[in-house]
């Protein structure tokens, strides 16, 4: 980030968020009709999306009185630079900024961070660096939040990643052909992603290098969240390995962090087919935190084991189960 040169903002007409250093990011903002919000979310999008992403969710929470903003990130949508990564310090930076922001506009009306998978990654390093919620901001909740670090990759994929970091940062990666990952069940969302042309469709090395430094730090930060807090993850999650996503299950602090699991959710938890249950329990986490939640998600037999890990002192061991777990 830039120099700072006046405090962060939200235009009046709420279609810009403009930075501390002056930069100014796209923004979305969905309000409930007829008075004020119960309550506010600013939501951060994923690697390669951007404010969209929270168009479908954030109109169901207007109808139980809840605000959403969202914000293009640098390096993202209609952001400045699209494909070049920010770095992680800078995108920490703007989250604060924004959500300075967002308290002012709607001041004494509780605030609850966001963050789907990168922007999930990015809230947590966030939270855990600060030590505390910043003041005005109730609560987060990280929704598949991206936890693959280098330590539990393959060597192979560490390896390939480092060269091509230090030789041809420039080049863009496109996923392989053939490669079976569900992102969610909903294909037709998926297919308008695949037509929007604010969607990157190819990754740059060197913004996929500094997408793996976040989950490093990410991982590392799990044990450090603040809370309350809310983590969800999907039965079917095939974008995030379940050996990060078990270590980070079983580090999460239980006194303060809750954990669900949803049966048949995907990485997009928010608009797979069964996306109503994640955003339902989102909503009622909201206006009351901390309470269970009404799908009772967080009774998953994989979340009471891996929060069971903690208990017994045992979590998994990622130096000794790297190498067999791979990128499955």
């Amino acid at each position: 980030m830039g120099t700072r040169v006046a405090e962060p903002a939200i235009d009046p007409a709420a279609t810009e968020y403009v930075a501390a250093d002056g930069v100014r990011l796209p923004l979305k903002a969905w309000l409930p009709e007829g008075g004020a919000p119960k309550a506010v979310i600013l939501a951060l999008h994923g690697f390669n999306d951007y404010s969209n992403a929270f168009a479908a969710p954030a109109k169901d929470w207007a109808a139980q009185g809840i605000a959403t903003y969202a914000y293009d990130q640098r390096g993202f949508g209609r952001g400045p630079r699209p494909g070049i990564w920010a770095g992680v310090d800078t995108m920490q930076a703007d989250l604060l900024g924004a959500a300075q922001a967002v308290r002012a506009r709607h001041p004494g009306v509780p605030l609850f961070l966001l963050g789907e998978s990168m922007g999930a990654a990015v809230v947590l390093t966030t939270l855990a660096e600060q030590g505390n919620l910043p003041v005005g901001v109730s609560g987060a909740i990280l929704s598949a939040p991206a936890v693959w670090s280098r330590d539990t990759m393959p060597f192979y994929q560490r390896w390939a990643l480092a060269v091509a970091s230090w030789t041809v940062p420039w080049y863009e990666l496109t996923p392989p052909k053939g490669l079976k990952i569900r992102a969610s069940d909903n294909i037709e969302m998926l297919r308008a992603l695949g037509r929007d042309p604010l969607v990157i469709k190819a990754s740059r090395v060197d913004a996929v290098a500094g997408l793996t430094t976040l989950m490093d730090q990410a991982l590392g930060s799990v044990g450090k969240l603040p809370g309350p807090a809310l983590v969800l993850y999907g039965e079917h999650e095939e974008l995030i390995p379940r050996l990060p996503v078990g270590i980070a299950l079983s580090r999460l602090p239980k006194d303060r962090v809750q954990a669900a699991i949803y049966p048949k959710g995907f990485h997009m938890l928010l608009r797979d087919l069964h996306a109503g249950v994640v955003r339902d329990d989102i909503a009622a986490w909201v206006l009351d935190p901390g309470r269970p939640l009404p799908s009772g998600a967080e009774t998953h037999p994989r979340v009471l084991e891996h929060r069971g890990a903690l208990v017994a002192g045992n979590p998994p061991d990622p130096g000794k189960t790297a190498a067999v777990q791979g990128g499955s």
